[in-house]
């Protein structure tokens, strides 16, 4: 005969098993309660700058030629070790793949005309980088063809010059040239600017109009800007064009000499003088819209992106 169970026990049990989803169902209302009443979580900060994620680069057809020959070898090679041919595949790694063929470096397109568009970028220069700016632009390789081509044609024209016919004429006047150069680069490039503190470059204005340009051209032979980046005389060429022509009296042969000849000289090579800093000026912006890449032309401008007319 079965006893009945403990009647005490049992109620407690009863009681027990009623208690516990009761618990459960009160525990899951007071967190829901508790999550409805709770105060939202703040947005996250907007950052100052958007982060930039640069996408990965697309694959070329090189690259996937490669990676289709990898796929393929493999493949093959597991279907053999499969068949039971040998354990082609543990050797796999160590042999190289021969439908895999070296890639090209991509090499970005460059715009060879964008130098042209701003002109020399400059900077205020010391006395060392001045001095440096005028052996630059006395060995220039435009500047010898040049010389070469001027000494060239000035001794064919006239073989009865005082440089005389020839060879010996031709040198002659080569060695004349290159002495005057010389010392044009060293009184307008580098001594005169260093003493008293001028940029012997010219800058540009290719943003103005074409009359402004033109103005500013003219201007810039006399009125140029200095170190500390505000307007000053161009003693470059006020002071150095003189100093050049009584230099050039003491071994130019046949050159007239007194003061009159001297000061013709000297006005001519101010009325000439523009020149340069119109080739300086708009050389860049024909060079941009024609899209011909011509290497005297770039070396026009690095000839002349100093002092005007030094």
């Amino acid at each position: 005969m079965v006893k009945p169970p403990n009647q005490p026990a049992a109620k407690r049990l009863s009681r027990s098993c009623f208690r516990l989803p009761v618990a459960i169902l009160a525990l899951a209302t007071a967190l829901a309660s508790a999550a409805q009443n709770r105060d939202p979580l703040p947005d996250a900060p907007t950052p100052d700058h958007p982060i930039h994620v640069p996408s990965p680069p697309a694959a070329g057809a090189c690259q996937v030629r490669n990676e289709g020959g990898v796929m393929a070898a493999t493949a093959v090679t597991k279907a053999i070790s499969i068949a039971g041919f040998g354990d082609v595949a543990s050797a796999l790694p160590n042999q190289p793949v021969l439908m895999t063929v070296p890639c090209p470096i991509y090499v970005p397109m460059i715009n060879w005309y964008t130098r042209f568009l701003d002109g020399p970028k400059v900077k205020p220069l010391t006395p060392k980088e001045k001095a440096w700016l005028a052996v630059r632009n006395v060995i220039d390789p435009f500047n010898g063809v040049t010389i070469l081509a001027t000494s060239g044609i000035g001794v064919a024209a006239d073989s009865h010059s005082a440089y005389g016919p020839g060879f010996t004429g031709f040198g002659k006047s080569v060695g004349v040239a290159y002495t005057q150069d010389i010392t044009g680069e060293f009184f307008g490039t580098f001594l005169i600017p260093s003493v008293v503190h001028q940029d012997p470059h010219y800058h540009r204005e290719p943003h103005q109009s074409i009359k402004h340009r033109i103005g500013h051209a003219i201007l810039q032979v006399v009125w140029t800007q200095g170190d500390n980046g505000k307007g000053m005389m161009n003693y470059a060429n006020l002071v150095g064009f003189a100093i050049d022509d009584e230099i050039s009296n003491l071994y130019v042969p046949g050159r007239a000499t007194r003061l009159t000849a001297s000061a013709q000289r000297y006005a001519t090579g101010l009325a000439l003088a523009p020149t340069d800093n119109f080739i300086t000026e708009f050389v860049p912006d024909i060079a941009s819209h024609i899209h011909v890449q011509v290497v005297f032309v770039q070396r026009i401008v690095d000839q002349v992106a100093k002092s005007g007319g030094s």
